[in-house]
């Protein structure tokens, strides 16, 4: 029985597969079992921000994992106090306590009970076409009805208004409304980068109203969209900021982080997890962030990010099935007018490895350190497959 037939047989099929088996890989090239080579645009569903493999952060892994793996919150850890350090420094002020757990999932199930915790309130204001994850706080903040409607009922308290729609938000705003989440670009929902003006909106708001803002930044944190935060293209600091995927370059964590006085509200005892904050992660972690900082990768990310659109915009031009092309640093979409399936696997066929949102949305989180001639290979096969 080979790979494929295993996984079939003893693995749920509950999500997409493509029949691929990934054995190995090194910045932003992967290979299958084959010996085929990849170009990688969905790094782990836009977790390898460094790329594969990076030999530093294999270094750190090592060390960590011949030293000691896990050690619990019950007990004070080096690799998690350092990290917690650099936190501190790399986010606006007053952002300066994190809580570490295991996803992005996990990371907004804290925000929100921080949220409700600190306020005494209940409403949660979130975003039409905003994802937050599929746990159940998580997937009611989420909004699309295909990920919600089979597990009703969800928890209570939350409401969802259109993206950049500030009106809307005052008019869903009530005397229990404990907070409004929102991402700063919607990934799973098409890579929509917030209107200007929105966030800035959402700000004042919160503040007006005595509402906590919680900006989900998972899937755009950490350089991916040019900036380290993608809400400081806006020069917006939330109440609470989420944080995980590529945080420690493909090992899993995640983070809630906020002020000491809106984590002071919460009691010994009333949040914790397990493996949160663990040697080996925060480890992976602490590397990670150094490499980000010592390869200039956010500038990096910026730069050939403009790069990467206005080519793929200059490409759309002579390709009638492409209805819009848009992206913020190093997070890009390709809105088609058919449906995607067949242009991906097809791409995958060319070497290339695209991630999608919807039906019809092509959806690229490549590594922040891709290289130019990568990038240009990537848009001469969408051209290619595109033109068919």
């Amino acid at each position: 029985m080979n790979i494929i037939e295993l996984e079939d047989k003893y693995i749920p099929s509950i999500f997409p597969r493509r029949p691929i088996v990934l054995t190995k890989g090194k910045g932003s090239i992967v290979w299958d079992i084959e010996g085929k080579e990849y170009i990688d645009c969905v790094g782990g569903n836009g977790v390898c921000l460094i790329g594969h493999s990076h030999p530093k952060l294999i270094t750190a892994i090592k060390e960590q994992a011949a030293q000691l793996i896990t050690s619990p919150y019950l007990f004070y850890s080096e690799q998690r106090a350092k990290l917690s350090e650099k936190l501190a420094h790399l986010t606006p002020n007053p952002l300066e306590k994190t809580f570490f757990s295991n996803s992005g999932a996990e990371s907004v199930e804290c925000a929100l009970k921080v949220a409700r915790k600190y306020t005494e309130k209940k409403g949660i204001i979130a975003m039409k076409n905003g994802f937050h994850g599929r746990t159940f706080g998580a997937l009611s903040a989420t909004w699309n009805p295909k990920y919600r409607d089979p597990f009703q009922p969800l928890v209570p308290g939350f409401t969802h208004v259109p993206f950049g729609d500030l009106e809307a938000v005052k008019n869903a705003i009530s005397e229990d409304t404990a907070a409004i989440i929102t991402e700063a670009v919607q990934g799973e929902g098409g890579v929509i980068p917030a209107p200007d003006g929105f966030l800035a909106g959402l700000r004042e708001l919160c503040d007006k109203k005595n509402i906590l803002l919680i900006i989900d930044e998972v899937q755009t944190g950490l350089g991916r969209t040019g900036e380290f935060l993608a809400c400081q293209h806006w020069k917006v600091v939330p109440d609470i900021l989420c944080l995980a995927k590529g945080i420690a370059g493909g090992v899993p964590l995640g983070a809630t982080i906020s002020s000491s006085e809106i984590f002071g509200k919460l009691k010994s005892g009333e949040h914790y997890s397990t493996f949160g904050g663990n040697p080996l992660a925060c480890a992976a972690a602490n590397a990670t962030l150094d490499i980000i900082q010592e390869e200039s990768l956010v500038a990096k990310a910026k730069k050939m990010g403009e790069y990467f659109l206005k080519h793929l915009q200059e490409a759309s031009k002579e390709l009638r099935i492409i209805k819009e092309v848009r992206g913020l640093g190093l997070i890009l979409a390709i809105d088609l007018r058919l449906k995607h399936k067949a242009y991906t696997l097809k791409a995958m066929e060319k070497g290339l490895l695209l991630l999608t949102s919807g039906t019809t949305t092509i959806r690229m989180l490549p590594p922040l350190n891709i290289a130019q001639n990568q990038v240009d290979r990537i848009i001469t096969i969408l051209q290619e497959i595109l033109k068919q």
